[in-house]
């Protein structure tokens, strides 16, 4: 009975059973059946699933390679966690498609730009004349005497659906979102949905552009493209931030004396918390605000203190973020398909504080140090500024909503073209190569 039971073990261990596994990241679907733990094909390393199977995997000009497995060889394999945040997949191969036609767009215009009024109005006429799409426009948009008194595009305006920021709930209404300006117009559409983001088509029509990809001469075939479903993807990771603080109020002692004994006339009396949570794109960065003194300020990586920072203050950002105010900082460039947290120092008063790049998903938390001099500020892709006092904290993680940008070609063309265009990166003049001697 016992050596029964071991045979069917071994049975089991040599993979001789018929099931098949199943890999959910891939973006084909592939399959491989674990039929032997025989000789595998040569290939390599890079390339080798951790199955003992001979199908190989799909090689790809990804920046990732192959799908991770979560086998590792006959016996060992990865937990199942219920914490699993986002499963990568080949960056390449990532399109859009519609589950349904889309009715409903979002147009998101630069204010006070003269610039962009004519486009803007093209842009309309296009999508509620020819395409019978809704329109959303924010309504301060309208406001503008331009438009207001245009009464050529009164027709077209009378059909748009307004919304006000922080009034009005628009992130069901929306199918995809259309950008006119620059880079500021898609971080202001990140800050729109707090949840799910609808496809984000991006313009540029603004002073940088390193966000946006597609120039406006040829709006039409593009917008028609991407209603069709033929468009390439890149999804840019969010931070999720969760703001606790201590709120205090002061209160006024009737007599003026404690119970202790002591004079005073104000008292500061705990309440309660106050919790605010935010969706990033960019950064969030935490600086020493008016004072003169250094930031004093404590990051705690999944509970542990990992450092304290004394500068003029830290900057958490995203792989889209870093080629912002994190590279002016000193910090690498990363490319958005990496799934990666970033952690730069701003100015900091040692040599070797150098930025770091962490994996995505884990927490970092900020809160003023104990012994800090004063209190510090933070800013969420450089709004919503507030003070973080002592006993406030910033909690930061991966989002599992990432803000889906569709690309003018691919995603590793478009963003060497934006280093290259926007940057300038490795510009520089070419060496003289030597004489050919006769």
């Amino acid at each position: 009975m016992e050596m029964n039971r071991e045979k069917l073990c071994a049975s089991k261990a040599d993979g001789s059973s018929d099931s098949a596994y199943h890999c959910a990241a891939c973006h084909d679907d592939e399959e491989w059946s674990n039929t032997s733990r025989g000789r595998a094909k040569s290939r390599s390393l890079s390339a080798s699933p951790a199955l003992g199977s001979t199908k190989e995997f799909r090689r790809t000009r990804s920046l990732h390679g192959p799908c991770p497995v979560t086998t590792f060889g006959p016996k060992a394999c990865m937990l199942q966690n219920p914490k699993t945040i986002m499963h990568i997949q080949d960056p390449a191969s990532q399109r859009l498609t519609w589950n349904k036609p889309p009715k409903s767009v979002l147009v998101i215009k630069k204010i006070r730009d003269a610039s962009l009024l004519q486009p803007f109005k093209e842009l309309c006429v296009y999508l509620t004349e020819e395409n019978n799409m809704i329109v959303y426009v924010e309504k301060k948009v309208l406001e503008d005497p331009a438009i207001a008194n245009d009464d050529n595009f009164g027709p077209v305006k009378k059909k748009f659906c307004t919304f006000r920021e922080d009034y009005d709930d628009i992130s069901n209404q929306i199918d995809f979102i259309i950008c006119l300006g620059g880079d500021g117009t898609l971080l202001y559409a990140s800050s729109l949905f707090q949840g799910s983001v609808p496809p984000v088509m991006a313009f540029h029509l603004g002073s940088l552009g390193f966000l946006t990809p597609f120039n406006f001469e040829n709006f039409q075939s593009q917008v028609t493209q991407v209603i069709e479903g033929n468009a390439a993807l890149v999804l840019r990771s969010r931070l999720k931030v969760k703001v606790v603080k201590e709120h205090r109020e002061k209160m006024t002692v009737q007599n003026g004396i404690e119970e202790n004994g002591v004079v005073s006339t104000n008292i500061e009396k705990e309440v309660g918390k106050q919790i605010m949570q935010y969706q990033v794109l960019n950064e969030v960065v935490v600086d020493r605000g008016p004072s003169s003194y250094l930031s004093n300020v404590d990051v705690f990586l999944d509970g542990h203190l990992i450092t304290t920072v004394q500068g003029d203050g830290v900057i958490v950002s995203t792989p889209t973020g870093s080629t912002a105010y994190a590279a002016a900082a000193g910090a690498s460039m990363i490319h958005p398909n990496v799934p990666a947290i970033m952690i730069t120092p701003i100015c900091p008063h040692s040599l070797s504080f150098r930025p770091i790049v962490v994996p995505a998903g884990v927490e970092l938390k900020i809160m003023l140090s104990p012994d800090a001099r004063n209190t510090a500020w933070v800013s969420f892709d450089g709004r919503k500024r507030q003070e973080i006092c002592h006993g406030d904290s910033i909690s930061i993680t991966t989002s599992c909503y990432p803000l889906p940008s569709i690309c003018f070609r691919d995603p590793v063309s478009d963003w060497f073209e934006s280093l290259a265009e926007c940057l300038h990166w490795n510009v520089r003049k070419k060496q003289n190569n030597f004489a050919v001697e006769e």
